[in-house]
């Protein structure tokens, strides 16, 4: 199957980055390509360094664009940064987070509740599957992600279900789990979108560590930009997009000080300057893009 990701905000996010030709810049999350070919095309000596921890999305970068001098292609996750960046500093840095359409699209991967496939949903296909978490978690675990990841109501009487179904034969596949899910959900709540989106979103950040690393990452990635650099980010759940504008919100604020007080004493200054407060999808975007519907683009510079 080729590798194909239709990236949404597309024209918003590179015209966010202001790019210099002669710049460095970073795409935490390279996908297919299109990003990191747009900011290609608009640098002459500046450099690229691609990342992603998809060696499916490593491979068929390297194969798009890899034969570029000006690339760097890197397999890893993006909260190790400065580690892959080893003391540069950038003019730009962008991170399209969630799933790609390729592994949403790719039913061997295990995303997608609409295609059977094992429960797989690992981005990096390595470690813990989605298999693991079903079938090895507690009930109260199970529960616990599903309300904290998933935002989902019906979290407790779905872990119920699960450790029930678990207990006569291990739950392998994808439709296996959609339908406990359907199962567990009243009838009158089924006909607002598929009853399982909210579960599988929780097992997939859950198996991921998606949550877990980015308000570190953002902090790191922001670290890494030199002065008048900007952090463009492209989240698609209210979970992920609250911790940047909060992270955001954090590299903004100057005194601290009681307002009491009749001079600051506490010497803190904004570090960064709010490009936009969150961009989203216009209406020929979601006519065209139905994955475009929950995107939201937040972008930063950074400040002396």
């Amino acid at each position: 199957m080729e590798f194909s990701h239709v990236s949404v905000l597309f024209d918003e996010t590179i015209e966010s980055l202001n790019i210099n030709p002669r710049g460095l810049y970073v795409d935490c999350t390279c996908g297919g390509a299109g990003h990191s070919r747009a900011i290609l095309e608009r640098l002459t000596t500046g450099h690229l360094v691609a990342i992603d921890r998809d060696p499916d999305a490593v491979k068929v970068i390297t194969e798009r664009i890899g034969s570029d001098e000006k690339t760097e292609i890197v397999l890893d996750t993006f909260d190790n940064i400065k580690t892959i960046l080893g003391g540069r500093q950038a003019d730009g840095i962008l991170a399209d987070l969630g799933v790609s359409s390729f592994q949403l699209d790719n039913a061997e991967r295990g995303f997608s509740f609409h295609n059977d496939a094992f429960l797989d949903m690992r981005m990096s296909k390595t470690g813990k599957s989605a298999f693991d978490v079903v079938n090895g978690y507690s009930e109260k675990e199970l529960s616990d992600i599903l309300f904290k990841y998933g935002e989902e109501k019906f979290a407790r009487k779905i872990a119920e279900n699960i450790i029930k179904e678990r207990a006569v034969s291990p739950i392998e596949t994808t439709l296996q789990l959609a339908e406990i899910v359907k199962n567990s959900y009243p009838a009158k709540f089924r006909r607002d979108g598929h009853p399982a989106r909210k579960t599988f979103q929780a097992i997939r950040i859950e198996v991921n560590g998606e949550l877990e690393m980015l308000g570190g990452a953002v902090q790191d990635m922001f670290d890494s930009l030199k002065i008048g650099g900007r952090l463009s980010i492209i989240t698609f759940h209210s979970l992920e997009d609250r911790i940047v504008k909060e992270k955001f919100k954090e590299f903004t604020q100057g005194c601290t000080c009681p307002k009491e007080f009749p001079i600051c004493v506490c010497g803190k200054t904004p570090k960064g300057k709010i490009i936009n407060k969150g961009i989203t999808a216009g209406e020929k975007e979601l006519n065209d893009n139905n994955r475009s519907r929950s995107a939201r683009l937040r972008t930063i510079e950074k400040i002396g």
